[in-house]
């Protein structure tokens, strides 16, 4: 009988932000993976980044300033970097975890790139904050490069940048072969490296892309059963923040479509969640997407927790 599979998108908070709080965070996080993985699930893990991408891309521009002959790095870049040391901690927690329960599997971090179109709207409309505030002296000179920047009250400047929509995922094969061997992979990290497609090549494109999106496909890519995308709350709730706010044990798609047309969830935080959810589940039948926190991930495989949206 063939395993089910999974795809566990990990937010924020299964990260930490630094690199101490990330090694602590990672060790609790690779618990419940294996929880997973020791129950017979195939898994394929999907993290965010934004602290972490935020602090290379600031490491990166600060060395070039003071070092001469070094250039900044580009964000296709510093993602890549981000991808990297994340996944680092990831694999080593999670190949630990395991050896300590008995099981033997390999787990891989691959760098993932994601292409998006280079006419999505998004591009002319950057709303993503990278990196750390600036003078008004340093925001011109961004703006003198062709980057964009927005002021933040009482901080000062900030790089934005656009988060376009996936389109594909170049590694898929790498990715699909390692699950069906049965394997635990870590890839598209941080919504992965967004690339433009020109010609026979792939050129990093200035932006980061929605690790919530880029879930999804992930999940329709590799025919999974489930798609668990883990954040910071325990459901998802209708007029969330309001003395009026009811969680949602369960949603249907038609539901779910129907709340976001409503403008019930918010565009930076749950909405990109519950549209990648819809469009898994409308893929393929069978299907299944969950949100909730990670410390109730494993309750809500079982419908004991976490927000369910079915067909």
């Amino acid at each position: 009988m063939a395993k089910k599979r999974i795809v566990m998108a990990l937010g924020h908070d299964a990260l930490g932000t630094n690199l101490p709080e990330q090694k602590a965070a990672v060790a609790g996080t690779a618990k419940v993976i294996a929880d997973f993985i020791q129950n017979g699930w195939q898994v394929a893990v999907v993290h965010s980044n934004a602290p972490q991408v935020g602090m290379i891309h600031t490491a990166m521009n600060e060395f070039s300033r003071n070092h001469e002959g070094y250039t900044a790095a580009p964000m296709s870049v510093c993602s890549a970097m981000s991808q990297g040391y994340i996944g680092y901690d990831l694999q080593n927690g999670i190949r630990s975890e395991l050896l300590r329960r008995g099981i033997y599997k390999p787990v891989s971090t691959v760098l993932t790139q994601v292409m998006v179109d280079p006419y999505d709207e998004s591009f002319y409309n950057p709303v993503k904050k990278v990196g750390r505030f600036m003078t008004r002296e340093e925001a011109d000179a961004e703006e003198a490069k062709g980057n964009y920047v927005t002021e933040v009250e009482g901080k000062g400047w900030q790089r934005i940048v656009s988060a376009p929509k996936p389109v594909a995922i170049v590694e898929v094969d790498a990715i699909r072969a390692l699950l069906d061997a049965d394997q635990i992979v870590v890839s598209c990290g941080g919504g992965g490296i967004p690339v433009l497609e020109q010609g026979a090549n792939l050129k990093g494109a200035s932006a980061v892309i929605e690790k919530d999106l880029v879930s999804g496909l992930l999940a329709k890519e590799i025919d999974a059963d489930v798609l668990m995308i883990l954040t910071d709350v325990d459901q998802v709730s209708l007029n969330h923040g309001t003395p009026e706010a009811k969680p949602l044990a369960h949603m249907t798609v038609a539901e779910a479509e129907s709340y976001s047309k409503e403008g019930q969830f918010g565009a930076s935080s749950m909405l990109p969640k519950v549209e990648a959810s819809v469009s898994f589940i409308k893929a393929g039948k069978g299907r299944s997407a969950i949100i909730t926190s990670l410390a109730n991930a494993e309750s809500s495989i079982e419908g004991k927790a976490g927000t369910t949206i079915e067909a």
